[in-house]
């Protein structure tokens, strides 16, 4: 009998085990709440200033401490760690506010995280500067890039679409009033068209004028017909629709002029310099326009061709310039952007103020993506697996940078969303004739439509 509970104990604790290294591969984020939370935990709790002296995150204590240390106590005078505040457990790691000591700055701890991600056991560890004196410890508990799952609360709002989920578990939020034009290179198969698809089902229940320049005869956008405004399937009407744009553009700014020469008793608050400080009744809804390829519009092969790319180049130079305050953005895609592409693709890119970067085919394309904001992510971008589609590295301006993948959304149900939110569609007159055929949806019925009665004599 007593071997019989001996072996049905081993037997569950074998089975234990043997669940636990199931769960970790299948379900991480269960592991994580069940086991790997509470050991992290007591790992931190056991080991915290032992860790910060060995990674160097200590200084010397104040002068009344070790004082007030030597009359209380005849302990030994020890360095001082940052002040640890309380431990927030979150579904994917935990956080933690740390005080900084006198003469330490956010940029120590972030250089020293690899070396706190090994101490403590956890995938990822991340810095964030809350105010002077604190940051917070992100620690992140398993790869939450290898299954993307959306955090429950976004921070959306008006042009501020989630998009991806940032390698910190934190959502990537596409800020169009913040970073007005972006430019998203990639490979084939590397999830750029998700991403796109991802941003475009995100606006389209926003009451935003979307429009779209799909050179590859509208196989990327065609299926999102019902909610565009315009669209242009091969290069010649792109030329016809651009200035368009442009003259819409330069209606806008008559209109914030208008507004700007009114009385001199006017408020300064009344006195704005782009739409978005007009009355609601009076703001034109923002356009928003998707360019698909782009690398399309400026192949050539006449000279007749050629004068059509300057034109269109120049074009959509003074949108990526002056479009902000009109409420027109840019959303520039492609497999690669570079000078060898003609006059002006330089400059266009100049003006693209938000980069994304997908698996790409060679270095030269990561450094056109990334190179010119953030030196340091181009071989971040150049490390992406095939395996892992939708994987990007996205940076800014500031320098900054970070990996984020796109959730998986099906071109069905992208294309449903859009048929779904077709009556949110503003009313723009200049691009009327530029609005794509929707066919209409058949209309299923399960009885005859007339009912037929036999001849009589």
């Amino acid at each position: 009998m007593t071997d019989l509970v001996t072996w049905a104990e081993l037997g569950g604790l074998l089975a234990a085990a043997g669940g636990a290294v199931y769960a970790r591969h299948a379900h991480p984020a269960a592991y994580w709440s069940m086991v790997g939370l509470p050991l992290t935990v007591i790992r931190l709790l056991a080991s915290y200033s032992s860790t910060m002296d060995a990674c160097g995150l200590t200084v010397e204590p104040s002068r009344w401490r070790a004082l007030a240390v030597r009359a209380t106590t005849r302990r030994e005078i020890r360095p001082v760690p940052p002040r640890r505040g309380v431990i927030r457990p979150t579904t994917t790691g935990l956080r933690m506010r740390l005080r900084l000591a006198p003469g330490q700055e956010p940029a120590d701890l972030a250089a020293s995280t690899e070396r706190l991600r090994h101490a403590w056991g956890v995938h990822a560890v991340h810095v964030r500067d809350i105010k002077p004196g604190v940051v917070e410890l992100r620690l992140v508990g398993f790869d939450v890039l290898r299954k993307v799952r959306m955090p429950r609360r976004l921070d959306g709002g008006p042009l501020r679409i989630p998009v991806a989920l940032r390698e910190d578990a934190t959502a990537f939020v596409r800020d169009y009033r913040a970073v007005p034009h972006e430019l998203v290179l990639g490979a084939t198969l590397s999830g750029k068209s998700m991403y796109l698809r991802n941003l475009l089902t995100g606006l389209a229940a926003q009451p935003v004028a979307l429009v779209g320049i799909d050179c590859k005869r509208g196989v990327e956008l065609a299926p999102f017909a019902p909610r565009l405004s315009a669209l242009a399937t091969e290069p010649d009407q792109a030329a016809e629709l651009l200035p368009v744009l442009v003259k819409e553009m330069e209606d806008r700014y008559d209109l914030i002029k208008a507004r700007q020469g009114i009385a001199p008793d006017t408020p300064e608050q009344l006195i704005t310099s782009d739409i978005w400080g007009l009355p609601e009744d009076e703001r034109p809804a923002p356009i928003v326009l998707f360019i698909d390829e782009v690398a399309e519009l400026f192949l050539v092969a006449t000279r007749k061709e050629e004068e059509r790319r300057d034109e269109m180049v120049t074009q959509l130079i003074r949108l990526a310039q002056l479009g902000r305050a009109a409420g027109i953005h840019l959303e520039v895609c492609g497999q690669r952007f570079g000078a060898e592409l003609g006059k002006g693709a330089t400059m266009l890119r100049a003006q693209l103020t938000g980069r994304v970067c997908h698996r790409v085919n060679d270095e030269a394309s990561a450094k056109m993506a990334l190179g010119d904001i953030a030196p340091e992510a181009v071989l971040a971008a150049c490390a992406i697996a095939p395996e892992l589609p939708g994987l990007a590295v996205v940076g800014d301006t500031s320098g900054g940078w970070s990996r984020i993948r796109t959730p998986y959304l099906s071109l069905a149900d992208a294309a449903a969303t859009c048929r779904a939110t077709a009556d949110l569609t503003p009313d723009v007159p200049a691009l009327d004739p530029f609005r794509p055929y929707v066919p209409p949806m058949p209309v299923e019925t399960s009885e005859p439509l007339a009912t037929t009665h036999p001849a009589t004599e």
